[in-house]
């Protein structure tokens, strides 16, 4: 059949990330944290106060549902040590999960969803800086909470100094409790999850995920409540940040000659095939029994020869040594 159709255009290449670029870029990204964390420790007394005064603004409008919360977790162990087990090292596991998913099978939406979790989570370190706050954990017996994570430590890893192992407490700080990245990061999972999950289960994961780590870190005594809410204020600030976040890093990749690997539609690497791109078999004819196309173009003109016809042929001429009723020459 005579091919007369002009080639498609190739879909617009996308960058591929290379795992060996993208795990020490997270690395660091994270070693940075971890050490804006140490460095970030404050006074304690104004975290004292700050702890104090979120507490009194919740009691103000109804809001401190940290004190039931933590009363059931003592009184129940069978709620409150999974709850220990759930704050130590869910987030540590389930956020690294949902990003080399992404990676693997989600791969267009993994920049944009790793430049949010990035982005929100240096916004949350320049919280931890201007607002160091001493959980509820850590004020003194008399406003009413009991420290879970010291209570059933026989159970974990921890001791009592927040999630840390045992013997590790100087590893981490105590009061960069505003805001709650342990919320924020479970609400990007969530949200990976409801968005690109594809399945009811993954769905109810993606709303349960982030609901039952605000009780968690409540119950716990490791948050307040307001904590919690900051935490999702800073994924919903990271998130209006992530396209200029990126435009950024794509015009410095420009600025410095870096150029992406590229990876057309059909898995080829290299640009996108242009308007001039050489077809091969573009104006080709193939008959009934033919594998290969017969490489002969069609004529342009009417009347005109076909191209490899002998010189003097007339148009549309049997090739020599046909005659009526003779079987056609194999092609």
């Amino acid at each position: 059949m005579l091919r007369t159709d002009a080639p498609s255009t190739e879909a617009a290449p996308r960058s591929r990330l290379r795992w060996w670029t993208e795990l020490p870029l997270i690395l660091l990204v994270y070693g940075a944290y971890s050490a804006g964390r140490l460095l970030a420790r404050g006074d304690v007394t104004s975290a004292v106060d700050h702890g104090l005064a979120i507490l009194r603004v919740e009691k103000f409008f109804f809001l401190n549902a940290e004190h039931p919360l933590n009363r059931l977790f003592t009184r129940e162990p069978w709620i409150g040590i999974p709850a220990d087990f759930w704050y130590a090292s869910l987030h540590y596991m389930v956020t690294p999960a949902v990003l080399v998913w992404l990676f693997r099978s989600r791969a267009v939406r993994y920049r944009a969803a790793r430049t949010w979790l990035m982005t929100s989570t240096f916004i949350g370190l320049i919280g931890f800086t201007l607002l160091p706050t001493c959980p509820p954990r850590l004020l003194s017996a008399s406003h009413g909470f009991v420290d879970t994570m010291a209570q059933y430590s026989d159970y974990g890893w921890w001791g009592g100094e927040a999630s840390a192992p045992r013997g590790l407490g100087g590893m981490t700080n105590q009061y960069a409790a505003m805001p709650s990245l342990h919320c924020g990061w479970a609400l990007w999972c969530g949200v990976m999850l409801w968005m690109y999950g594809g399945t009811r289960l993954t769905k109810v994961a993606g709303v349960l995920y982030p609901l039952i780590t605000t009780i968690v870190v409540m119950g716990t005594a490791n948050h307040y409540f307001l904590d919690a809410v900051a935490g999702f204020v800073v994924m919903g600030i990271g998130f209006l940040l992530t396209r200029p976040v990126l435009r950024l890093a794509d015009t410095l990749r420009a600025r410095l000659g870096i150029r992406p690997f590229a990876l057309t539609a059909g898995g080829s690497t290299g640009a996108s095939h242009g308007a001039g791109s050489s077809i091969v078999s573009a104006g080709c004819q193939t008959s009934a029994g033919e594998r290969i196309p017969r490489q002969r173009k069609v004529p342009a003109v009417p009347g005109t020869a076909e191209p490899g016809a002998p010189a003097g042929a007339e148009p549309g001429a049997s090739p020599p040594g046909a005659e009526d009723g003779a079987p056609a020459a194999a092609r």
